[in-house]
């Protein structure tokens, strides 16, 4: 635990003037009380590995952290991430590894802190991308040839959405307009509707385009992003939406998705999840901590494994861009009711 050590001036015979030392050293030393630090805390996160593996999995972060601030650091596993907002508000945990919305519900509710941005593949933020079978219908030219770096697959675009040849950027907005074209009737997979990219993000869309997503369109609903593919490889719908990009999550089911399934709009760009810290903490304990979770995945081989196993990033960063979560905010907003 660490502790300041007061400086205490010299006293003075008046009885003002102890009366007055006394307050001050007082008020003074409940200051460096606040700011102590604690034996332990605890964070909340949900990982991507389950059963028997969690405990190994875990490790290497908590050990790297305690050894790091030189207090113990536990971590516990949240059944969803709205949960890690209930551990956190609860002060079962005073940090949280959750997603987008669950940070801007914390900050909202228990002023929390936004410490950290996750970082996928170099990126902070993801578009939700729309897919058709239908490119002659959704796509103002010849869909174009691009290459998703990540996986090394060339897949097909259209609408300015990407450039012929070159490694795609996934960067939206783009090609939104070529939503007007989806028509009433039209089959459209839907994921749930607490996804960002299969649901959220695409429903806000199709209503700024002016369509009425509960009476224009033909709902398909569907579980997962691979599937919101496959439902327009395979023909059930017309349209889908789902995380960029998720084609390459279907190739061994569908390997002529590149030609069947077009990528022909961007919607606005989707937060990362991240860190947030409970107020109780000390500023120079957040600072300290939110320093080593940045350079944690640049720390070791195992570290950067370890990053990617527990919660499927290659890093995090201390740009937390945090009107993107207040824009979630609004986003989130949209489904309330």
């Amino acid at each position: 635990m660490r502790s300041s050590v007061l400086a205490v001036g010299a006293l003075t015979v008046a009885a003002l003037g102890l009366a007055g030392c006394s307050a001050t050293d007082s008020a003074a030393s409940s200051a460096d009380e606040a700011q102590a630090w604690p034996d332990s805390i605890t964070f909340s996160l949900v990982p991507s590995v389950e059963g028997e593996d969690l405990a190994e999995a875990l490790d290497p972060l908590t050990t790297y952290l305690s050894d790091g601030l030189g207090i113990e650091v536990e971590g516990v596993v949240a059944s969803d991430y709205a949960a890690t907002v209930e551990a956190l508000g609860a002060d079962q945990a005073q940090v949280v590894i959750t997603d987008a919305g669950s940070l801007y519900n914390a900050i909202e509710q228990y002023d929390a802190e936004l410490v950290l941005r996750d970082v996928r593949f170099g990126a902070t933020s993801y578009a939700a991308v729309a897919y058709t079978n239908n490119p002659d219908k959704y796509c103002d030219a010849e869909p174009v040839m691009a290459t998703y770096a990540a996986s090394d697959i060339e897949l097909s675009y259209c609408n300015g959405t990407e450039a012929a040849g070159a490694d795609a950027m996934g960067a939206g907005p783009a090609g939104i307009d070529a939503l007007e074209k989806i028509d009433e009737g039209t089959r459209v997979a839907l994921q749930a509707a607490t996804s960002p990219a299969g649901y959220q993000y695409p429903v806000v869309a199709m209503r700024d385009a002016g369509i009425d997503t509960d009476t224009d369109i033909e709902q398909v609903p569907v579980e997962g992003n691979n599937n919101a593919v496959l439902a327009v490889a395979n023909g059930d719908a017309e349209v889908s939406f789902g995380y960029w990009d998720a084609r390459t999550t279907v190739t061994a089911e569908a390997p002529d998705v590149a030609e069947k399934v077009t990528a022909f709009a961007y919607t606005e760009m989707i937060p990362n999840g991240g860190v947030a810290v409970a107020p109780s903490l000390p500023a120079d304990l957040v600072e300290q901590l939110t320093e080593l979770m940045a350079e944690y995945a640049d720390s070791s081989e195992e570290a950067e494994a370890v990053m990617f196993d527990l919660v499927g990033l290659s890093g995090w960063t201390t740009e937390t861009a945090e009107d993107e979560i207040a824009r979630y905010g609004e986003i989130l907003g949209e489904f309330s009711n």
